[in-house]
């Protein structure tokens, strides 16, 4: 079992899980085998939980965090505040709020969660993917109506509102060293200046197959964000291959799962979470029409050579 190997190592290990999913026997097999650390996949999300302004649904969250506490998972919500289409509802986009109103809703929204799942969940990604492809602050509807302060403001209501939290910055394409990264290091660097509550760094790492990633530039940069003090931990990893699919391909991507975990071990990150469990449930194949099989389990809930090379370095 990965977690109990993991464990030793002073490290969690985990996956996204579906409520969809969860009547699957199994997908819950291997999760409860495998995993000790869960995040909802999509059911916390801002779109998903509060589908109109004076209403919250958390059906589907309690569900997923009901499974993971009967499991003795550690969680960490997902997410408060990320400004794509994907993570909020219609009703925003479309409400020609106030800058008032609209951080009056923002407070509203990170307090009714956190209040609701304190003690359930200990840490929470605050903002997700404030920064864009071109290393700027990504362009939406808090940034628009709110400005740059809408991050700080995000940062210190979910503090206010539960203060043992763990509260963390959350982005992709932030695994090594490159412009992006250097963005989000320099804004988090700006805002803890400020006295902003900010204690961990989340690296999605949804790499590629195809693409090789420099584990020292990995490393360095998880180096540079704990030297401000962070946390850093893995969230989201998968590692999709574009088809089609071939064993030589599935071997590559374990030496890249391999090599992900022994940075992650050798800087002491304090997670190594992936975007799912097995191939069968991954949000890969929809989202990436030319890409396939990103996870650790194939879609017969078959461990993976990705599988063995994590199990291998955590021995």
């Amino acid at each position: 079992m990965l977690k109990n190997l993991a464990a030793r190592k002073g490290i969690d290990i985990g996956c996204c899980v579906n409520n969809r999913y969860l009547n699957n026997k199994n997908y819950t097999r291997i999760i409860k085998r495998e995993f000790n650390r869960a995040m909802p996949e999509y059911e916390l999300l801002f779109k998903w939980i509060h589908p109109s302004k004076d209403k919250y649904k958390f059906e589907l969250a309690d569900k997923v965090i009901s499974f993971a506490e009967r499991n003795k998972m550690k969680i960490r919500g997902y997410h408060l505040l990320w400004q794509s289409e994907l993570g909020l509802p219609d009703w925003i986009f479309k409400g020609k709020f106030t800058r008032e109103e609209l951080i009056e809703i923002l407070e509203d929204h990170i307090k009714t969660l956190m209040e609701r799942y304190k003690g359930k969940i200990n840490e929470w990604n605050v903002v997700n993917e404030a920064v864009d492809d071109d290393n700027k602050i990504r362009k939406g509807v808090f940034l628009d109506n709110i400005g740059h302060d809408y991050i700080e403001m995000a940062f210190r209501f979910a503090h206010k509102v539960y203060p043992k939290a763990k509260l963390y910055y959350n982005d992709y394409c932030i695994d090594d060293l490159n412009k992006k990264s250097d963005a989000v290091y320099k804004l988090i660097k700006n805002l803890l200046k400020k006295g902003v509550p900010i204690h961990g760094v989340g690296l999605q790492m949804h790499l590629l197959e195809e693409l090789y990633v420099n584990p020292e530039s990995v490393e360095k940069n998880i180096r540079r964000f704990k030297k401000l003090g962070l946390e850093v931990g893995i969230t989201e990893m998968d590692v999709r291959i574009r088809k089609p699919i071939t064993q030589e391909k599935i071997e590559n991507q374990a030496r890249i799962y391999g090599e992900m975990l022994k940075v992650a071990l050798k800087t002491k990150c304090n997670t190594f979470v992936m975007w799912g469990a097995s191939d069968a449930n991954s949000w890969i194949p929809w989202y990436f029409k030319d890409y396939d099989a990103g996870l650790i389990f194939d879609k017969n809930y078959k461990p993976k050579p990705a599988y063995e090379k994590i199990k291998e370095a955590l021995m």
